[in-house]
């Protein structure tokens, strides 16, 4: 088969092309990715000269570009990671993000219709259903729960999903849709939760935490994310929603504080800062109908991903020093500096 990686140079996109690659040889890649802020070719270093893999720069919402490269290049199956995904930027510049994850989402489904193609996959986050409240750890968002956004980000989501969901009803579209906790580990974008405290506690500077950290997440190693929608691009029915959970819930405190350890820094280095409008408090899915269908679930615990996370940024200092020295510095204190 011949699949399509959009949004492949950004972190889960990335790691999904080095997981395909991997478990499936056989297969051809191509990968499209914008390279803005967030997207990175040397997170694709150990791929990018394979001969199956090809890479091209392109921008989803561009449609005559999208179209051209449908044409000539015909693929089988498209994986849709290409989105503006921080919560955050979307609070300070909406409009990207409605063109991005909207409309470059309708552009590949065009070009999905017109050019016969197999499956189309979205991934999508569970911060489409909201959040859930602190006081009801019995709660968990299913396949069945009402979106309900908080931020231009997950609502920009939604209206994806549900475009998706209306190409399969109106057009026939063969579509499935992911929806997945949050992710971490190798090659994730320093501005992120988890990076941004493990850089900043290795040049032993304050680690900035919301509110009073006690918003709780639910964290899904990144490899384990891949080897879900893997097995739903080719296994899983056409035009169901599949929730993709990690069964790792933990406070954001709790999370900074594991890194400090793993680290051997002190907890002296947190910092509480002024929270961010709309911050949602808890996230936790149920994944029981792709365990229930696929025969998945994560293998990775917290604290291992957590090892392997820390390991792979003390290996790994080039590439996300080379990205602290650029342009993020000016998001940081945009972001962090008036708090």
């Amino acid at each position: 088969m011949k699949i399509l990686i959009t949004g492949g140079a950004g972190f889960i996109g990335a790691n999904f092309c080095e997981y395909e690659l991997k478990h499936h040889p056989e297969d051809t890649y191509l990968c499209l990715d914008a390279l803005t802020y967030a997207g990175n070719l040397a997170s694709l270093e150990h791929v990018l000269h394979q001969p199956n893999f090809t890479f091209i720069r392109g921008d989803i919402a561009d449609r005559d570009f999208v179209n051209a490269l449908f044409e000539r290049e015909k693929p089988d199956i498209v994986v849709n990671f290409a989105a503006e995904s921080h919560v955050d930027r979307s609070v300070t510049d909406p409009e990207v993000f409605l063109r991005t994850n909207i409309m470059g989402t309708q552009a590949l489904m065009d070009a999905c219709r017109k050019h016969g193609v197999g499956r189309f996959h979205q991934v999508s986050t569970d911060e489409v259903y909201g959040d859930l409240p602190l006081d009801r750890p019995d709660l968990f968002f299913t396949e069945e729960t009402p979106l309900h956004a908080s931020s231009p980000y997950s609502a920009s989501k939604a209206s994806a999903d549900l475009l998706v969901q209306a190409y399969a009803r109106t057009f026939k579209l063969p579509v499935s849709i992911t929806r997945c906790s949050n992710n971490y580990g190798p090659y994730h974008f320093p501005e992120k939760l988890i990076p941004l405290m493990i850089t900043r506690a290795l040049a032993d500077q304050g680690l900035p935490v919301y509110g009073k950290g006690e918003n709780v997440r639910d964290w899904l190693y990144v490899e384990d994310h891949c080897s879900a929608i893997d097995l739903v691009i080719r296994k899983g029915r056409a035009g169901e929603v599949y929730n993709v959970g990690g069964h790792n819930e933990r406070r954001n405190i709790d999370v900074v504080k594991a890194i400090l350890r793993e680290l051997g820094k002190p907890e002296t280095l947190i910092t509480y800062v002024t929270d961010r409008p709309g911050h949602d408090m808890r996230y936790a899915i149920d994944p029981s109908k792709i365990h229930r269908e696929l025969g998945w679930l994560p293998t990775t615990t917290f604290d291992e991903g957590i090892r392997r996370t820390v390991q792979w940024y003390l290996d790994n200092r080039g590439w996300w020093e080379a990205i602290l020295a650029g342009e993020y510095q000016n998001y940081y204190a945009a972001m962090y500096g008036q708090r």
